[in-house]
């Protein structure tokens, strides 16, 4: 019952976002001119702004978490062929350990991330681009996924925790 709740209140707040002109969320644009007024859904690049593209996880994985890393190999690296074949090395390397799965993520990753081993902390469905979400909670944890592909590179994805599932 609690969650029916939970979730009609995530519903109406979701609409009530999606009617209002709220633009607080919606990254810069790149050769926009600032005019002061605000702008409205028709302007909203939908893949970079993560609420309406995962709109659908959030709603099926409500009250779930993920606890994840990864290592990008970012498009001013290498081409994406390249990324590719170095991430599937990297995997065959790692294997599903977490120590080595973090070795590589400082030593390869051209995420900021990878000063931590690669360690994306915790995070609930929604806040994550499309494609690394729907790994982060529909694929198996505690092993290496990938390569995956988002707009900003080929990751591969070690998943070493989720909450809140469903038995």
């Amino acid at each position: 019952m609690n969650r029916i709740i939970m979730l009609r209140t995530f519903l109406i707040f979701a609409c009530t976002f999606m009617a209002s002109n709220v633009v607080a969320f919606v990254p810069p644009q790149p050769n926009h001119r600032h005019t002061g007024v605000a702008r409205g859904h028709a302007d909203i690049d939908s893949r970079k702004f993560n609420f309406f593209e995962n709109i659908g996880s959030m709603i099926s994985n409500f009250g779930k978490k993920a606890s994840a890393s990864h290592i990008l190999i970012g498009p001013k690296t290498m081409n994406q062929d390249d990324a590719r074949k170095k991430l599937e090395e990297i995997k065959a390397a790692v294997g599903n350990d977490p120590e080595k799965f973090a070795k590589y993520a400082s030593e390869f990753s051209t995420c900021p991330s990878s000063k931590n081993g690669g360690d994306l902390g915790s995070f609930g469905p929604g806040m994550m681009v499309k494609n690394f979400d729907k790994v982060c909670f529909e694929e198996e944890v505690g092993v290496v996924h990938g390569p995956v592909s988002t707009q900003f590179g080929e990751h591969l994805i070690f998943i070493a925790d989720r909450t809140g599932e469903s038995d």
